[in-house]
């Protein structure tokens, strides 16, 4: 055989499609309804079914889908579970200022550069920058700013740090 048709035949092989493989893999089911797929093997309270997954080649036009969808009858059990389920809150912004300012106007109150009751000292500092002078006199602190033309503003927080209201 020539170097030229060892060369064709090794760029003819090359442009040969690759098989494509097909994988079996064990559907597993617990009581709740709840499905993994696995390869290892499902623990023995699951329900388990085996599964031909096939995973086509990017790009390819098949319309086999990867995994079958499971029954209907576990799909209406698992509807119920869902809604039998209570919310449950996680986390909440505690601020100590007993959350007075909701997320939305705090952000309101920080663009229009207002300072409204209920504010925390690092909302304020975060506005208005470090103070220029800090009194503290009977568990209130005052932060004093002096702006430009001669003019001062003064934001008065209480024992526990939180702006108080006007009188």
């Amino acid at each position: 055989m020539t170097i030229q048709t060892r060369q064709m035949l090794c760029s003819a092989l090359l442009c040969l499609p690759l098989s494509l493989h097909a994988t079996i893999v064990q559907r597993c089911e617990d009581p709740a309804g709840n499905v993994t797929y696995t390869s290892l093997g499902c623990p023995s309270d699951h329900d388990m079914q085996l599964q031909n997954a096939f995973n086509a080649s990017p790009g390819s036009k098949s319309n086999t889908a990867l995994l079958p969808p499971r029954d209907p009858l576990s799909r209406r059990q698992t509807a119920t579970a869902r809604q039998e389920k209570q919310l449950t809150v996680v986390g909440q912004r505690d601020d100590d200022c007993d959350n007075r300012l909701s997320a939305e106007q705090r952000r309101r109150a920080i663009i229009n550069q207002q300072t409204p009751a209920g504010m925390t000292r690092r909302d304020v500092e975060s506005l208005l920058g470090r103070p220029d002078k800090v009194v503290s006199r009977n568990g209130e602190t005052r932060y004093v700013y002096n702006e430009k033309k001669g003019r001062s503003s003064q934001v008065t927080f209480d024992e526990m740090g939180c702006v108080k209201g006007k009188r």
